[in-house]
């Protein structure tokens, strides 16, 4: 067989779709009992998953070994770019403001509007989390919180805990709204009517999520001392998402929600404090340096900057800089769009969608894509250059902490690339969309179990825009078929996604690497699951009474 043949996808090998999801589900449940119950470092849980998920392509779906193989090698390549650069790029950033004290800074001035531990994840894990998933996205959100409560003086497995559980709020709408337009576009709906049909539900799972990081921290306790708090920085988040979401769109929610609710609980607290202080580990509460605006203003200019250059860089002034011409939509080529590189795998176009999931056979498209002037990589790459440049940190300081950078992060990025080369493997050979079908059978009840698939979705793939690529076409023919309006069940897919982003083996892997937990991704699943399994039962429950 030659490398370039064409192989079309089967979704029903065993000809009873509950005994294939049976099968397609094995290399899953795994990963999970390897990871959970054995306790296996996240590298060898996904390695174990390869070869599962390997062996019943070739075997159960009759997928060519070279297809397999080159599915692998996409996953694999997938989680050094654009993921692993990501995360790499966040942590270096971050330990660069250590080395050069702008660190210690920036904890004295977040001490000073609040030392209490419980308003501290509010302002940092939940609120600068959601802003920095709105500009950049893939990881450096947890990557960079939870780093910040770690040197606050949280236990490093609660600030990765708190800091997934709290990527729920800007889950759905990261990295300029694209979670919400590439299903929608891919559907041809509104991104404005998905967005709206996302709304309710996550702006609830939105306040959930600031009362449940509190009770992380404090319990039930906790949330009767600064409830107060909660509802200011929980209700203005949830506010401000759903306006936008009503009447703008999906695009700036995680900016302008986490800007509102940061300037909100800030005044707030200038009016009100909670009567017991709990107090982190580090007891922060004597002000060593100079906290003048000046001084305060210069040690955040690392994370000042990479906001700025991660906002540019998606504007879509700079987008267009790098487009490809489009003859039928009258797009030019962007004067940097040679600076862009697509490079084809062997296994592009060789691989064919069939019905029910598309329409009509689709060949699935597999192009390695280096665009380096819209990349959040480059952003933080950036903010890092001009940092060491206008910081005047020596050569020596940069070598350091690059070397400590790459000696910690390999293990989570052999996690980040076994896991995604499961996740192609899976995708490719059509195990995911067995997985998908067999929940589309349920008939009048898929929604409420239509969540569910966009929760495989980002559980595969760490990714709710490549979990809506995977699943939002079957939503809309499974709605079309019961009778739901369409973007109600493509929204669903999403918002089941964003719950899932707090047990992604990625998502694990970047926050295990941040907090210095490497090879305890088991213990932070088994912090997260439970959450992230109650949060996807209420969003079913909701869903399917929104179409009854």
């Amino acid at each position: 067989m030659t490398l370039n043949t064409v192989w079309q996808q089967q979704y029903n090998p065993m000809n009873n779709i509950w005994l294939s999801a049976l099968i397609a589900v094995i290399p899953i449940v795994i990963f999970l009992i390897s990871l959970v119950f054995f306790k296996l470092k996240g590298y060898t849980a996904g390695a174990l998953s390869i070869i599962s998920s390997a062996i019943i392509s070739i075997f159960v779906y009759k997928m060519p070994v070279d297809k397999v193989a080159g599915a692998a090698e996409q996953g694999i390549v997938s989680g050094l770019w654009p993921v692993a650069s990501i995360v790499l790029a966040a942590i270096f950033l971050y330990k660069l403001t250590v080395k050069i004290g702008c660190f210690d800074i920036m904890k004295e001035s977040i001490a000073s509007i609040s030392p209490d531990k419980r308003i501290q994840v509010l302002l940092i894990g939940f609120s600068f989390n959601a802003f920095l998933e709105g500009a950049a996205g893939f990881g450096a959100p947890v990557a960079i919180t939870a780093a910040i409560l770690v040197g606050l003086g949280f236990n490093p497995l609660s600030a990765a805990a708190i800091c997934l559980v709290s990527n729920i709020a800007g889950g759905a709408y990261g990295a300029m709204g694209i979670p919400v337009t590439v299903p929608a576009a891919l559907t041809e709906l509104s991104p404005v009517k998905v967005g709206q049909n996302t709304a309710v539900i996550l702006c609830l799972i939105t306040i959930l999520v600031t009362f449940l990081i509190v009770f992380m921290v404090d319990g039930l306790k906790g949330i009767k001392e600064v409830f107060p708090a909660i509802l200011v920085s929980g209700g203005s988040f949830a506010a401000t998402q759903f306006i936008l979401l009503e009447f703008i769109g999906p695009e700036l929610v995680d900016i302008a929600s986490s800007i509102v609710s940061l300037i909100a609980l800030i005044i707030f607290l200038r009016f009100w404090s909670p009567k017991n202080i709990l107090s982190a580990e580090s007891k922060i509460t004597d002000t060593k340096h100079d906290l003048s605006g000046k001084v305060v203003f210069k040690a955040w200019l690392p994370f000042i900057l990479l906001t700025v250059f991660v906002t540019l860089l998606n504007t879509s002034f700079f987008k267009s800089l790098v487009q490809a011409a489009n003859p039928q939509t009258g797009k030019k080529r962007g004067i940097l769009n040679s600076l862009v590189f697509k490079i084809p795998y062997y296994i592009d176009s060789t691989v064919v969608k069939v019905s029910p999931i598309v329409e009509k056979p689709t060949p699935m498209k597999a192009i390695f894509s280096f665009e380096p002037f819209t990349s959040t990589t480059t952003a933080i790459v950036l903010a890092a250059i001009l940092t060491i440049v206008i910081f005047k940190v020596k050569a020596r300081i940069v070598g350091i902490v690059l070397k400590e950078t790459i000696l910690e992060l390999w293990a989570p990025i052999l996690t980040i690339c076994s896991v995604l080369a499961f996740a192609y493997i899976s995708t490719y050979s059509g195990m995911s969309s067995t997985l998908g079908l067999a929940l589309a059978n349920t008939g009048k009840i898929f929604p409420l179990v239509s969540p569910i698939l966009g929760w495989i979705g980002v559980f595969l793939t760490g990714s709710v825009v490549n979990s809506g690529s995977l699943f939002a076409g079957l939503q809309h023919v499974t709605a079309t078929q019961i009778g739901v309006d369409p973007s109600l069940l493509v929204a669903s897919n999403i918002i089941g996604g964003a719950i899932a982003k707090m047990i992604s083996p990625q998502s694990i892997a970047v926050a295990a690497a941040a907090v210095g937990l490497v090879n305890k991704d088991s213990e932070i699943f088994s912090k997260t699951i439970k959450w992230s399994v109650i949060f996807l039962i209420l969003a079913g429950i909701l869903n399917f009474l929104f179409t009854m």
